[in-house]
């Protein structure tokens, strides 16, 4: 398992920005950056930068480049050098194996539509941030029968027995600072920990990268608060530090969407074209 770390200084607050470089920033990036480095420097604490390439699909050099332009824009600097996930997959493999020799981790071989097939034949389809909660199909295949699908050609992906998992853990809580205490449940399903050709997902990465850079703080949007229960039950499981969490508001749009890269959001580099200062975007995001 992978060894516990001790804080240098345990009582020091330490946050970090993750951005993917799948697409420039807009201002929902913004306000999560300054929100971060604020919540450390008016701490006299520590603010880090990861950057989340795992979707080597959609990552570009381009955007990580953007992404730093755009942040020393803002005013925020980071302390040490940035922690990319592409270049720690041997730390999500070594999580992965203590799950594997767990008996926590089993391969699912359901596309999309198959899962979005089997839920609209159930009585309840219940939704978490990732989608549709998955039923569990694949989770009572015989050893035999995971096996020879494995050795196939088809594509799988990696899911965690969440129940089985719960069982081990026991009851777990984690504390978010405007909200409190917060009892783990389960409402997410067997969430995917990897893919055949892509030795981790978000929620395993972050995990562990948050343990590695020994962040105590977790600031991010109100889309990711049921997240915080998955992360929480694999931090127990791998015998991670459990730091505390701050979910804030999410900017929206004039629908009332939440701002998003695949929704062509205004960027901070179309703002800074335009003529807008730095403290115009803490303007426009409530953070002057």
């Amino acid at each position: 398992m992978p060894q516990m770390t001790q804080l240098s200084n345990p009582t020091q607050v330490v946050t970090r920005f993750a951005p993917s470089p799948t697409g420039y920033m807009h201002l929902g990036h913004a306000y999560a950056a300054i929100f971060a480095w604020r919540a450390a420097r008016e701490r006299n604490g520590r603010f880090l930068l990861r950057i989340e390439d795992i979707d080597r699909d959609r990552c570009r050099p381009e955007f990580e480049d953007a992404i730093l332009e755009d942040l020393h824009w803002l005013g925020l600097n980071w302390d040490g050098q940035p922690r990319r996930q592409s270049d720690n997959m041997a730390d999500y493999k070594r999580a992965l194996d203590t799950l594997y020799a767990l008996n926590l981790l089993y391969p699912c071989f359901c596309t999309r539509k198959e899962i979005l097939a089997e839920i609209a034949h159930a009585d309840a389809a219940p939704h978490h941030p990732d989608g549709p909660v998955y039923p569990g199909t694949c989770r009572n295949l015989t050893p035999k029968e995971r096996c020879a699908r494995m050795e196939s050609e088809s594509p799988y992906a990696l899911r965690l027995d969440t129940k089985r998992a719960q069982a081990l853990t026991g009851t777990l809580t984690w504390n978010d600072r405007k909200r409190g205490i917060q009892n783990v449940h389960n409402d997410c399903g067997d969430i995917v920990l990897a893919r055949k050709d892509i030795p981790t997902s978000y929620h395993l990465a972050v995990t562990l990268d948050d343990h590695r850079q020994r962040i105590t703080l977790v600031t991010r949007g109100m889309d990711l608060f049921n997240a915080s229960n998955v992360h929480r039950v694999l931090q127990a499981l791998l015998k991670l530090k459990t730091p505390e969490w701050e979910h804030h508001k999410l900017i929206i749009d004039a629908e009332g969407e939440r701002l998003s890269k695949r929704g062509r959001a205004l960027t901070l580099r179309a703002l800074r074209r335009a003529g807008e200062s730095p403290a115009g975007v803490r303007n426009m995001v409530g953070l002057d």
